[in-house]
């Protein structure tokens, strides 16, 4: 035997044997008492925090293990986000992330990770869609007659968000650049006031998650124009998507998802994604997150790793041309 087949076959032998570790240890995973850590970059309360225990209690009983929601809120989620970045990528530390988690490599300078890099993706639990909503006061009663009556009025048509760099704020920048109409952006401290001043109509519009806005649209104090999903929500059948309604590519939704660190172990992101799927397709969970307006999917990890990828160019891309400044 030569050299070159003795390296040949040891390079064999350390794969073969490095598959068998890999097994060995998804198969041991979790081991037993030891418990699994979810952490949820925001406070408790909110939407990221409802999706995360709405599935936390059937995925810990699939693992066999407790599964604990550690919240750590702060500076737009990065905080958080940076704490699971930097834990040990062993299965026992997985973060849910929304939205926020693509928008930000386009709204800061630097962030103390990478958000593509930095993390294996699980799986893509739910959507969140955005809806386009105005006041009754503004004379479009769909997508067609919005984008119409902004063109012959240039920035007359002003917009609410909840803050700079929010996902309403980029859906309207990208609106704005999809139609090619000029919008005026009105920035507030949270959706609540940003809700408050539309049903006033002191603002024309509002591009929010449906759930936010749905009790107004059935009261009839919001007219829904156009849900920027893929395909029409089952939690608002009759609202047409942005897509039906003549803006062929226009997508935002706030996608709710389960990453691990980079690094773990391939099977155990493997056993850990089949399990959140079978707890996503339970009929309870589906109703859980319909409930908060959000569209169930269970992706495999591949497909969450392309959602990250994807989405985290689409706003590095509206940011740029909107001539908007990360934050330092």
């Amino acid at each position: 035997m030569n050299r070159k087949e003795f390296v040949s076959i040891a390079v064999l032998l350390l794969f073969g044997f490095s598959l068998v570790l890999a097994a060995d240890a998804a198969a041991a995973y979790p081991e037993p008492g030891k418990p699994i850590r979810m952490i949820v970059p925001f406070p408790p309360g909110g939407n990221t925090d409802i999706v995360a225990r709405a599935i936390s209690n059937e995925l810990s009983r699939n693992l066999g293990t407790s599964i604990v929601i550690d919240n750590r809120g702060g500076a737009g989620s990065t905080l958080g986000t940076a704490l699971a970045a930097k834990a040990p990528a062993d299965g026992y530390t997985i973060l849910m992330v929304s939205g926020a988690h693509t928008i930000n490599p386009s709204m800061f300078k630097k962030l103390p990770y990478d958000s593509s890099k930095d993390f294996a993706g699980i799986t893509l639990v739910a959507d969140l869609p955005v809806a386009l909503v105005v006041h009754p006061s503004v004379p479009a009663k769909n997508l067609k007659e919005l984008i119409a009556y902004a063109k012959a009025n240039p920035g007359k048509l002003n917009y609410a968000s909840s803050g700079p760099g929010s996902i309403g704020h980029l859906a309207g920048e990208l609106l704005s650049s999809m139609a090619d109409i000029k919008l005026t952006h009105v920035p507030y401290k949270g959706s609540g006031p940003a809700v408050v001043d539309v049903l006033s109509g002191y603002v024309h519009m509002l591009l929010t998650s449906a759930a936010t806005v749905m009790p107004h649209i059935k009261s009839g104090k919001l007219r829904a124009i156009a849900l920027a999903s893929q395909k029409r929500s089952a939690g608002a059948p009759d609202i047409p998507t942005m897509i039906e309604s003549g803006l062929p590519g226009y997508v935002v939704s706030g996608g709710f998802g389960l990453l691990a660190p980079a690094g773990t172990p391939r099977e155990i992101i493997k056993k850990l994604n089949a399990e959140a799927v079978k707890v996503v397709a339970m009929p309870e969970v589906r109703q859980r997150l319909a409930n908060e307006g959000a569209d169930p999917v269970g992706s495999t990890p591949e497909e969450f790793d392309a959602y990250i990828r994807s989405d985290i160019d689409k706003w590095i891309k509206v940011v740029e041309k909107a001539g908007i400044k990360p934050q330092q």
